[in-house]
């Protein structure tokens, strides 16, 4: 139905964890990266994680040794397992995937870190 289906915001306090999931319609064939982006109010939109599909993972600086992205490529699914959460992750975080022909993108899911 919906290219990328996206689960697992929430509010969480610092210092603790979430993990967030996306799924993939099958209509998305031939995947070649998967990302998750997020955009907090005011600031630009921030690639956080991302397998670009050559075995690489690659992290922002700000989520580096926090932020742990993975799939599954029999469940066309991939996920962000959050820790050490700051304040600061507050945002609206975005699944991506890309093909050879385009770019699709998931509704967001919201993720609020108290202090």
């Amino acid at each position: 139905q919906v290219p990328l289906l996206e689960s697992g915001g929430g509010l969480v306090q610092a210092g603790g964890s979430l993990t967030l999931s996306c799924a993939a319609s099958r209509n998305i064939f031939s995947i070649i990266s998967m990302e998750w982006y997020r955009q907090a109010p005011g600031k630009q939109r921030e690639m956080v994680a991302s397998l670009p599909g050559d075995g690489r993972k690659i992290y922002a600086d700000s989520v580096k040794g926090r932020f742990t992205i993975s799939a599954d490529v029999a469940k066309r699914t991939v996920t962000l397992q959050m820790n050490m959460l700051k304040p600061e992750d507050t945002s609206v975080y975005f699944c991506s995937v890309r093909n050879g022909l385009n770019r699709y993108w998931g509704q967001g899911t919201q993720v609020t870190v108290s202090s």
